[in-house]
Parts: structure tokens; C-alpha cells; sequence
């Protein structure tokens, strides 16, 4: 799964991290599960994740033993992104061609 392409524009950490989640966006990720897919440091991994919670695009959740953290719905895009689709395909999809 992808994220919303204008989302892409922000710092590569959050883009990365926001990438994991979208990829387990029903079960969320814990801290651990997360930094071992963003391979940063615990502090740009912090940064990265109090930037996205005050914009609303991450949330977390407790289920009673564990805190997993959550991709909001506003990140993931309406239909699939492919990210080997050139620039003219998608003018010729949009064209109904």
C-alpha cells in the first residue's frame, strides 16, 4: 500500500514511517515493530512520529497489553497507487485510452 501523493513532500522519515503503516493499517505497528522497518534512530523516529500525530495522520491505540500506532484514513489514497506507472500512462488512463 502507498500514501496520498502529496504527502511524498515531507520529511523522508515521516514518509517512511508513514509508508510502514499504511502497510499494516488494520493492525497498526508498535514502537519496536517501527523502528525496525524506519531505519533511523529513536530520537528522528520520536521526531518523525510527534510531527505526524500533531498534523492527525498517525494516532495510537491500546488494546489492554500492547500500544500500537495507527495510519489515519486522510493518508491513504482513494485508489492504489502504482509507483511504476509513468507520467504517460497515467495521462493515456485518464485520457480512456
Amino acid at each position: 500500500m502507498s500514501i496520498r501523493r502529496e504527502l511524498r513532500q515531507r520529511d523522508d522519515v515521516e514518509v517512511t514511517i508513514l509508508d510502514a503503516l499504511a502497510d499494516r493499517r488494520e493492525e497498526g505497528m508498535t514502537v519496536f515493530e517501527l523502528r525496525s522497518h524506519v531505519d533511523v534512530d529513536i530520537d528522528e523516529l520520536e521526531r518523525g512520529l510527534a510531527n505526524l500525530k500533531s498534523d492527525g495522520l498517525v494516532d495510537a491505540e491500546s488494546n489492554g497489553h500492547r500500544t500500537v500506532i495507527l495510519v489515519d484514513d486522510r493518508a491513504i489514497p482513494d485508489e492504489p497507487v502504482t509507483e511504476d506507472a509513468s507520467i504517460l500512462d497515467a495521462i493515456l488512463e485518464r485520457l480512456g485510452l
